[in-house]
């Protein structure tokens, strides 16, 4: 088997029904969503279940939902005797993946992980006022000039590039009225679409400091360990290991562009990895690695069949 790197998704990613397959067919992922409706303090896995759908989609539910789920499935690939450390030379998570991605890798204890992004979802939705942020997606556009609609779309309000998901894939976060006028900006300047994305809050620009400082706190209150593997961190698209700058630079991540193309495109060159594999709810990543690095593998492993296929794909 080549050498891989453990992806874990992002917020977007939720839809009802999330990791009840797992639940019903694996003791392992039973544990987990157990776990982690207990550091909770209630049935989290029941509106991942069943639903509704808007209340799975709060933020504050949706990130430790999706955590939960990944982490789900990288304890039954254990089960199976596919360890992360064996099996992965990196891990990299989208946003709040990144929190999936250390729990999974042994930074973070799965109690601490659903704690910590219960605090950074609540954090992030009580950073801006509901109606004063948006985001949108600008597609076709490179990155540089998705800077300059940024730039002049601005005037005077925030509005930065948040997430660089893949060639022709960025997307800006800031004051409504400034976003609404990059979408503008965006389509004169040869987008093939720009729209509005349907998020409760403007994440990852700097409106979000309010939860960058609540996260500092947060962060400073949990035991953190080094991760089996190192983390190719969101905002430096490099390696990290160390914890006390694992710390810092999830704090900066509130506030700092999700640096995706380049992390993937690092794992893919200087990272020498050849398979890039999705942990967790949706296919995002998986789609995204195939734009990134096309002669890279990419596959998604989230249901009881992905799970055997990915098994048996490693002779395990």
């Amino acid at each position: 088997m080549s050498i891989s790197a453990f992806t874990f998704p992002g917020q977007g990613s939720q839809a009802v029904g999330m990791g009840k397959d797992l639940a019903h067919e694996y003791a392992e992922a039973r544990a987990v969503f157990q776990e982690v409706d207990e550091a909770l303090g209630e049935r989290l896995s029941a509106t991942m279940f069943e639903g509704p759908e808007d209340i799975l989609r709060l933020t504050e539910n949706a990130q430790p939902a999706l955590m939960a789920v990944s982490v789900a499935v990288v304890r039954v690939l254990e089960s199976k005797g596919i360890s992360l450390r064996d099996h992965a030379k990196f891990v990299a998570g989208h946003s709040l993946g990144e929190y999936s991605a250390l729990c999974a890798a042994g930074t973070f204890s799965l109690t601490d992980a659903a704690r910590l992004l219960r605090t950074r979802g609540q954090a992030m939705q009580k950073a801006v006022p509901v109606g004063h942020g948006a985001m949108a997606a600008l597609l076709g556009l490179d990155l540089d000039t998705a800077r300059e609609v940024a730039a002049e779309a601005a005037q005077g309000e925030i509005c930065d590039v948040a997430n660089d998901n893949a060639p022709g894939q960025v997307v800006v976060s800031g004051a409504t009225a400034a976003i609404e006028r990059a979408v503008e900006i965006a389509k004169a300047k040869g987008a093939k679409r720009a729209l509005l994305l349907p998020v409760s809050a403007p994440f990852h620009c700097s409106l979000m400091q309010p939860a960058a400082d609540a996260m500092a706190a947060a962060l400073g209150e949990v035991e953190m360990k080094a991760p089996a593997v190192p983390l190719i961190a969101n905002v430096l698209a490099a390696p990290i290991s160390d914890p006390a700058e694992i710390r810092q630079r999830l704090v900066e991540q509130v506030t700092g562009v999700v640096r995706w193309t380049e992390s993937v495109s690092w794992l893919t060159t200087a990272g020498g990895v050849a398979n890039l594999v999705e942990l967790g709810s949706g296919k995002v990543l998986t789609g995204l690695a195939k734009r990134i690095a096309p002669d890279a593998t990419a596959q998604a492993v989230n249901t009881p069949a992905d799970i055997d296929a990915f098994v048996s794909q490693l002779g395990a």
